[in-house]
Order: structure tokens, then C-alpha cells, then sequence
């Protein structure tokens, strides 16, 4: 009895996640943006203490439309004001530099309480999982684990934020194409630069000669997300170090964070 329960678990955990997609919850709308959270951007996410009054309410804006389309839900795990805005955050700092343009590739994002594993459990083996842009069947999903969401905006020495890791990995699949080049958001003179950039950055990293997350030399689509998370989350640290990287990257996302 025991081994068929856990045979049966990861088939059941997949028929949430696909009724969660096809019948799951619309977004509650929310007609105006609540003062409460601007404390609580203030405190949490950096990117958005640091802009002027102007861009604050743009990013405000940007805020309230990611809840009014897109449901973030718990599983098992109780989530408040405050994860809501990480999550939505993370969504608006990688296109807050095109005034305007914003996903249409996801409809909820599912927030664990830790890693998971390739069955989506929470509990057991090989959990090691901190977040995953779903696919067929799970197209319009995000997951992604609480905790690290949370660490990557509380930790302002980390280079790591899985948050922006992911919804940069939608920034890539908006194209048609998860191949590590934006060309959603990138003009055309950047293709390149870029492809010869990633070369270069993937060997020195695996020449332990760099120190973005070794992560992103697995791939290039690693390396997009490895290197924008490190790129929006420590961007005076990744321009000393990387400074033509980060010229170019500014140049991608239209945006200098640095500043």
C-alpha cells in the first residue's frame, strides 16, 4: 500500500498543476495600487528604492498589471503581500526599460516553499530545484521556491536572484526560440556581440577565470538568465568586473542599473 502511494504521488501532483492551468483561479483585480506596498518595495527590492519618483510609479504601474493578469498561488505554503510583490518584481525589473512591453506567455506562477524535483515534490530526493518555466502541457507556468525568492532580494551581496532567473527565461521563449539571445527585446547589431560575448564569458567560467555562477556555462540560455540575474542584482560589483559585458547587457535591456 505504502509503495503505491508513493508510485501514485508525482502522477497526482501533475494533475494539480494541469487543473491549476486549465481551471485554476483568474487574478483578483485590483483597481488601484495600495501605499502599503511601496514601504514594502522600499525595503525589499532595491531596484525600486533606488528609482526617482516618476519611475517609481511607472514601476508601481507595471506592478498592478502583473497582478491584474497573471494568479500567484501557494502550494501548501502561506503567502503574503510581501511574496506577491518579489514575484512581480522580479517579472517588471527585466523589461523596465521598455515602456510598455510585457509578457504574454504566462498566466500563473505556483510558489513552493523550498526545492523541488523533476516530479514537482517537495518532499525526498533530488530536490534541487529552485525554479522551472513550464512546457506543453504545463505551457503558461512558472514555478518557483519561496525561500530563494525570498533570499534574492534579501541578500544584497548575492549575485543570485531566481526570480529574474525566470522570467528571463520567459523574456527568451517569447521569440519562439529558448536558445540564450533575447531577440524579443535585442535589436538586430546586438546578435552577434552577444553570441561572441557568451563564448568568450562560457570558456572563462570553465576556465575558473570568471566568477558569474559556473551555472551559466551549462548553456547559453543558462548563461542569459545566470548573467542577467548577477546584472540586475549587483550591478556596480558586474560592471567593475565585466565592464563590456555590462555595456552590452545595458544596451539589451535598454536599461543601466548601475545607475
Amino acid at each position: 500500500m505504502y509503495m503505491w502511494i508513493l508510485w501514485a504521488l508525482p502522477f497526482l501532483l501533475m494533475f494539480i498543476l494541469l487543473w491549476n492551468i486549465w481551471f485554476g483561479k483568474k487574478p483578483t483585480k485590483n483597481k488601484s495600487f495600495d501605499q502599503h506596498w511601496s514601504a514594502i518595495l522600499n525595503d525589499k527590492v532595491y531596484f525600486y528604492a533606488a528609482l526617482s519618483a516618476p519611475e517609481k510609479l511607472r514601476f508601481e504601474e507595471e506592478i498592478l498589471y502583473f497582478f491584474n493578469t497573471v494568479s500567484i498561488t501557494g502550494v501548501k505554503v502561506e503567502i503574503d503581500d510581501t511574496d506577491r510583490l518579489l514575484v512581480a518584481s522580479s517579472a517588471v525589473i527585466p523589461l523596465f526599460g521598455f515602456a510598455g512591453l510585457r509578457y504574454r506567455n504566462i498566466n500563473e506562477v505556483l510558489l513552493y516553499k523550498d526545492a523541488f524535483n523533476e516530479d514537482h515534490q517537495f518532499e525526498g530526493e533530488k530536490r534541487n530545484i529552485l525554479g522551472k518555466v513550464g512546457s506543453g502541457t504545463m505551457n503558461r507556468l512558472m514555478i518557483l521556491s519561496l525561500s530563494a525568492l525570498r533570499a534574492g532580494f534579501s541578500q544584497q551581496q548575492s549575485k543570485s536572484n531566481v526570480g529574474i532567473h525566470e522570467f528571463v527565461h520567459l523574456i527568451d521563449k517569447a521569440d519562439g526560440a529558448v536558445d540564450g539571445i533575447p531577440e524579443s527585446l535585442m535589436q538586430q547589431q546586438f546578435v552577434l556581440p552577444w553570441l561572441n560575448a557568451m563564448h568568450e564569458e562560457i570558456t572563462d567560467i570553465k576556465e575558473n577565470d570568471s566568477d558569474i555562477n559556473p551555472y551559466g556555462a551549462t548553456s547559453k540560455i543558462e548563461f542569459l538568465s545566470v548573467a542577467s540575474e548577477y546584472f540586475f542584482n549587483q550591478p556596480k560589483k558586474f560592471k567593475k568586473k565585466h565592464p563590456d559585458l555590462y555595456a552590452l547587457m545595458s544596451k539589451i535591456y535598454a536599461q543601466d542599473p548601475k545607475a
